[in-house]
Parts: structure tokens; C-alpha cells; sequence
């Protein structure tokens, strides 16, 4: 199941409802506390789940498409590869931030973002294969963005175990 950078959704206030039924909610709650290690992870989260492989990843599809998932993958330590992660921030004006968030978007080193409610209103995070890589990607993303990017890169680990019950 690929991962996506999606663009950023709809404000709360503008967003779609959508109602979820019950299998959906089980995967929702199941997979954000543990992810199966076997050859075939999707075929064991979905017999524990109670249905198939196919229906499995065909509602996990359907999240990701809905904009309920912006995003399904593992989250691993980059750092021990020999990658980076960073968090950037930029100041996108209203009359251009659209276009400034799909330069952002464009390139496929961005895993993540959001917007704020603050002068630096476009928050993304950077995940690199290589720690060199980091420099040479924010200059081009600054350039295609057309405005300066700040990094805040990581100094320590924090484990948080966040847990949304849908």
C-alpha cells in the first residue's frame, strides 16, 4: 500500500462529513496500535479484523482517497538508515499560498503537512534517504515555492503513542 503526500485538506469548518461503518472504524482504531511483521501483513491485520486482504486494502484505499487518511505507512527511525527527517516551515501570503503548498507538494522527499494559524502558516516535514540530501532539497523546494523555508531539524526522539479512538 503506497503512502501519499496529499495536499492539505479542507478546514474543519469546510470539510465533507463522512460517516465511517463499523469495519472501517475497526481498521482505523486496530492499525494505529501495531501493524502485523509476516510476510503477508495486510492478509493477518485483515483476518484479525475479521474480512480479506482485498477488502482490507481496498478500504484502506478508500481513506486515503475520502481524505480520511493522508497518509498509511510506517514510521521508523530514518536517522539509523542514514536518512533525516526535518520539520520546515514557510510563510505562504494568502494570494499565493495554494500554489506555494503544491510546489511543496511536488516533490515526493515532503511526507507530510499542515497549515497554522501564524505568520509561518505552512508546516511540512522532510524525509530524506540520505542526510546530505536535506540542504540541496529545501534550496529547491525554495525555489520552486518562491519563498524561504526554515528547517527545525530533529535534536531528539520523543515517543508520544497518540491514539485516536474513531
Amino acid at each position: 500500500m503506497p503512502s501519499s503526500a496529499s495536499p492539505l485538506p479542507a478546514s474543519p469548518a469546510t470539510a465533507p462529513v463522512v460517516v465511517l461503518d463499523a469495519l472501517d472504524r475497526a481498521i482505523l482504531n486496530q492499525l494505529q496500535r501495531g501493524f502485523p511483521i509476516c510476510p503477508r501483513p495486510y492478509a493477518e491485520a485483515a483476518h484479525q479484523l475479521g474480512t480479506d486482504e482485498a477488502t482490507l486494502l481496498a478500504r484502506l484505499q478508500a481513506l486515503l482517497d475520502q481524505g480520511i487518511l493522508t497518509r498509511f505507512g510506517p514510521l521508523f527511525q530514518i536517522e539509523r538508515v542514514g536518512g533525516r527527517f526535518v520539520l520546515c516551515a514557510c510563510e505562504a501570503p494568502p494570494d499565493r499560498q495554494a500554489a506555494i503548498i503544491a510546489a511543496i507538494n511536488a516533490f515526493p522527499e515532503v511526507a507530510h503537512n499542515y497549515l497554522r494559524d501564524h505568520r509561518l502558516n505552512v508546516w511540512f516535514v522532510l524525509a530524506c534517504e540520505r542526510a546530505e540530501a536535506v540542504a540541496p532539497t529545501l534550496a529547491q523546494i525554495e525555489a520552486a515555492a518562491g519563498v524561504p523555508v526554515l528547517a527545525f531539524p530533529k535534536t531528539r526522539e520523543f515517543f508520544v503513542n497518540l491514539f485516536f479512538e474513531v
